[in-house]
């Protein structure tokens, strides 16, 4: 198994590239793991001195090279000084994740960790693009592949939420809204919470509308979609819960009543995720073939290259892709 984690440092006109190489420090002296930045090599190495992190960086040869952190930076080098959201950015960032999923398809990184993108530039630059997720599981060639959102507060209380649906509008969540995709959310949600080793497993799925629908008062996708779906998993040996009122079910799950919760649509999970776990916050995508988690953040134009950025959110995905790495490790060596 490898023992190399591969990290893309994301749009270099924004924050990516200054949480990573922050990130990395931090995690170093833990010791275990080798990481090959994939990115503008020469932005890396300006910034590891501008930050003053001391940071050892070598080119990337061969996964068996001596030091702890390797460059490679696939395509040409970037031009200095981009604005914001330049065109050149967005597109080397998709060049960037495409070399790290094939790194991870052929089992020569035991895990990627994915510094944020902008949607809106990757449009901008002529690339057709949903997400990141949608990317990797596109590259990955499966469409069974769910977004879980999962953070803890300051009083270690952990909210872990899965995706229905994920980049759409609000408009179309009711009309994109299937069984099939509620019964997969639950399902995965359930072999992530086995995956973290929890000691139990109990799911509670969200309605999608208010009062999870007052009994068809306020919509009947509780009864002909949400509902069924639970029901199918349970009668699979899922301890699932719902449909219920979301506005009460996050409370519950941040109790302790529930170790996952399933989100009908964006905002719904990400909201009270948000609420509790703003700058460590977690995006792992479940049912690829490969580990992939990022930092539940954006780009954060205003402050990029000021040096104050967070690194939090981006140290907490590096431990969790670390964390299902070594029991990857583990079971492959029992």
């Amino acid at each position: 198994m490898s023992n190399w984690i591969a990290i893309t440092i994301g749009d270099v006109t924004g924050i990516g590239p200054e949480v990573t190489l922050k990130a990395v420090a931090d995690e170093l002296p833990r010791g275990g793991w080798n990481y090959l930045l994939i990115g503008d090599s020469a932005y890396l190495k300006e910034l590891n001195s501008r930050l003053a992190l001391g940071l050892k960086l070598t080119p990337f040869e061969n996964y068996k090279q001596p030091g702890r952190i390797a460059l490679h930076s696939p395509g040409p080098d970037l031009p200095q000084r981009l604005g914001a959201g330049a065109a050149e950015a967005a597109r080397a960032a998709l060049d960037w994740l495409r070399d790290a999923a094939q790194r991870c398809l052929r089992a020569e990184a035991a895990a990627m960790i994915t510094a944020p993108v902008n949607k809106e530039s990757i449009i901008r630059s002529g690339q057709s693009f949903l997400g990141q997720t949608e990317f990797l599981s596109e590259l990955a060639d499966t469409n069974r592949t769910v977004m879980m959102l999962l953070g803890a507060d300051d009083r270690q209380r952990w909210l872990r939420v899965a995706l229905v649906t994920t980049h759409l509008p609000l408009r179309m969540v009711a009309e994109k809204l299937e069984r099939s995709k509620v019964e997969l959310a639950i399902e995965r949600a359930a072999e992530a919470c086995a995956l973290l080793r929890l000691p139990r497993v109990r799911v509670g799925v969200c309605g999608l509308n208010p009062h999870a629908g007052e009994g068809g008062q306020l919509g009947n996708e509780e009864q002909t979609i949400i509902a069924p779906a639970v029901e199918a998993c349970r009668k699979k040996g899922i301890e699932v819960a719902g449909p219920l009122a979301a506005d009460t079910l996050f409370h519950y799950a941040l109790r302790g009543d529930y170790d996952a919760v399933v989100a009908m649509y964006h905002d719904q999970g990400l909201a009270p995720l948000k609420m509790i776990a703003f700058e460590s916050g977690v995006n792992w995508t479940l049912g690829l073939p490969f580990i992939r988690t990022s930092p539940d953040h954006g780009t954060a134009y205003d402050i990029a290259g000021k040096g104050i950025a967070n690194p939090s959110s981006m140290i907490a995905a590096l431990r969790l892709a670390q964390q299902l790495a070594q029991q990857n490790h583990a079971s492959a060596t029992f």
